[in-house]
């Protein structure tokens, strides 16, 4: 595949080893410092698009794959208060999109287990949950992607609680998250239930980036040539 790259940062760069790595061709890259290259034309030549970047251009980015037809698999997080606007117009225009907060598939098992766990915990009274997320001091939104939809499946699932929060809780029906940013932390994951007598932990703890990029990868291989829009649910069948 042609591919292009939407945010060449870090991960980025990742993602650009993993492409060659697999046969690929990063056909397309784009920064900063050359975002005016970000067009319909340019992207025509490509097979996919893969964007890790801000949300405060991560819908606009959007809007130009739809425009060049070109399947856009988006990690950035931190605005899916649009994701309806953009649903709308993937369909409007027959695109094809793939998102996820996390790409990792270890971080999607988490998930699934989460979910699990929760409607189990539902009959034990005992027990109450909280989250804790740990990320690199470069990461600026939060809590992350990865912590919301966590408590967004707590939430759909066990029955005590009904809202999440960061960091302080006034009410026993909200679900605290408790955020820290420390220095070179990939990301990590932590969910508590705990009783007076005893606590289950479910975490997941990144090591690099890697398992991020190649999660991102897989996507881009999968989604190539299908129409709609998709979640690593679809691709991992779960």
């Amino acid at each position: 595949m042609k591919v292009a790259i939407i945010g060449y940062g870090k991960m980025g760069k990742t993602i650009e080893q993993i492409l060659l790595d697999r046969g690929h061709t990063v056909h397309l890259k784009i920064n900063q410092d050359n975002r005016e290259d970000l067009t319909v034309s340019n992207l025509k030549s490509c097979d996919v698009a893969i964007e890790f970047t801000q949300p405060s251009s991560a819908i606009e980015n959007y809007f130009v794959c739809f425009n060049a037809q070109v399947p856009v698999i988006s990690g950035t997080t931190g605005w899916l208060h649009d994701l309806e606007k953009v649903k709308a117009q993937l369909q409007v225009q027959n695109a094809t999109m793939f998102y996820a907060p996390n790409f990792s598939i270890g971080v999607n098992i988490f998930f699934k287990i989460n979910a699990l766990l929760a409607k189990i915990m539902n009959g034990q009274a005992a027990y109450h949950v909280e989250m804790e997320e740990i990320h690199h001091t470069e990461k600026l939104d939060s809590p992350s992607g990865t912590a919301i939809r966590t408590a967004e499946i707590i939430l759909q699932n066990l029955d005590s609680k009904n809202a999440w929060v960061e960091n302080v809780k006034s009410d026993e029906s909200e679900l605290l998250i408790k955020v820290k940013r420390e220095d070179k932390v990939p990301g990590t994951h932590k969910v508590d239930y705990l009783s007076e007598e005893d606590k289950i932990s479910i975490s997941h703890t990144a090591f690099s980036r890697k398992g991020f990029a190649l999660g991102a990868v897989l996507a881009a291989e999968w989604v190539y040539q299908k129409k709609g829009y998709y979640t690593m649910d679809d691709m991992l069948n779960l």
